[in-house]
């Protein structure tokens, strides 16, 4: 179960039974703010808190806010900056500016959260787009549920900006979520994504494999490994993956794709060794919108593997996304060793780090995109 599978299982047990609680969702963020847009936190009608918007920095403040939204059915918005008195007051030293939407949660104010559920429980990803300011006052805490070819929900024209049903499925397409301003209408909708766990496919049942499938279970990933010999998948080897397939790897990998298990998130890592599992499979992967495509092996198998793949015909835009040898230069060895070094290339790549120590550069610690 993944973090807002929680925070939105304990709202909808509220919702169901017509309740009333509050929600409260980091909506932008600027510098080394503690979490990312999205986060949210639940206070329900009996005094549990689940989830969190700043990993205790300004939890105490935000509660009191949530008490307040559940007892006027009022939402509410508030801002938390290192360079404000009132920061440091509630307990935000580590730095960046959060920004929070606190909003009442019952039947009355969000009649789309059960259809929210089905979706979210199915694993089928949808977004949930939230009016934060709007022209019209009783528009402020409206929602629309947005699914890849289907909407509904109680913003609808003309309180909606024409272009919002594009904007919020680009961003679910990848799992984003984010503060859209249409600064025209004076309109500033939350879209937040609520998407299944992304993938991580790794092909070769080795030592490698079985070190990267507890990292990538850590990392929130759902992770499948893959080897086409029976002999070498024993569950028992690989406890911590949630899928453990005997099948070729570049079939299993084309029928994932053609059922819509793989998407922009996925992430594909081949630990074999064996050209006639290795090229295939990674042909078919360079091919993919995938977020990252890594192939562990020496200098010279890469030389190998590269001359085989353009013989195949992938070109060279596709064989720049390949991560080979994989990983980043920690200067490890072992197994569990290669594992962080991948780890930590498939986050760098995921946020567009650098993978530099931090004691070596300036600026925020944990810089984050800004939210709209």
């Amino acid at each position: 179960m993944t973090g807002h599978d929680v925070v939105w299982d304990a709202l909808y047990e509220a919702w169901s039974s017509g309740e009333r609680s509050g929600l409260a969702t980091v909506v932008r963020t600027f510098g080394s703010a503690p979490r990312p847009a999205g986060s949210a936190m639940v206070l329900t009608p009996q005094g549990r808190v689940v989830g969190s918007v700043s990993g205790g920095c300004v939890e105490s403040d935000v509660l009191e806010r949530a008490r307040e939204a559940i007892e006027n059915g009022t939402p509410q918005q508030a801002s938390y900056g290192i360079s404000d008195d009132d920061a440091f007051a509630v307990g935000l030293t580590c730095g960046g500016t959060l920004e929070i939407f606190v909003e009442p949660v019952d039947l009355r104010t969000f009649p789309e959260l059960a259809k929210v559920m089905v979706s979210v429980r199915a694993g089928t990803p949808i977004a949930v787009a939230t009016v934060l300011d709007h022209p019209r006052p009783e528009a402020v805490g409206t929602h629309v549920a947005l699914r890849a070819h289907d909407h509904y929900g109680s913003l609808r024209p003309p309180l909606t900006p024409p272009d919002l049903m594009d904007d919020a499925r680009a961003l679910l397409r990848n799992g984003d979520s984010a503060l859209l301003s249409y600064d025209t209408e004076g309109i500033r909708i939350f879209v937040r994504s609520l998407t299944p766990p992304p993938r991580m496919l790794l092909f070769g049942a080795g030592d490698f494999a079985a070190a990267l499938t507890s990292i990538g279970r850590t990392l929130g990933y759902r992770v499948t490994v893959c080897d086409a010999r029976q002999v070498f998948t024993g569950a028992d080897r690989f406890p911590d993956a949630d899928e453990v397939v005997v099948a070729r790897p570049d079939a299993y990998l084309a029928e994932e794709v053609a059922a819509g298990r793989v998407d922009a998130r996925s992430v594909i890592v081949s630990f074999s060794h064996d050209p006639k599992f290795d090229i295939p499979l990674l042909e078919t992967a360079l091919g993919l919108d995938v977020e990252y495509v890594g192939a562990l092996g020496s200098r010279r198998t890469h030389q190998r593997r590269t001359a085989a793949l353009r013989e195949a015909g992938v070109t060279s835009p596709a064989l720049a996304r390949l991560s080979s040898p994989v990983g980043l230069d920690l200067g490890g060895r072992s197994a569990a060793e290669t594992a962080v070094s991948i780890a930590a290339e498939i986050i760098a790549t995921r946020h567009g780090g650098r993978g530099v120590r931090l004691s070596d550069r300036d600026g925020p610690v944990h810089t984050m995109r800004a939210a709209g």
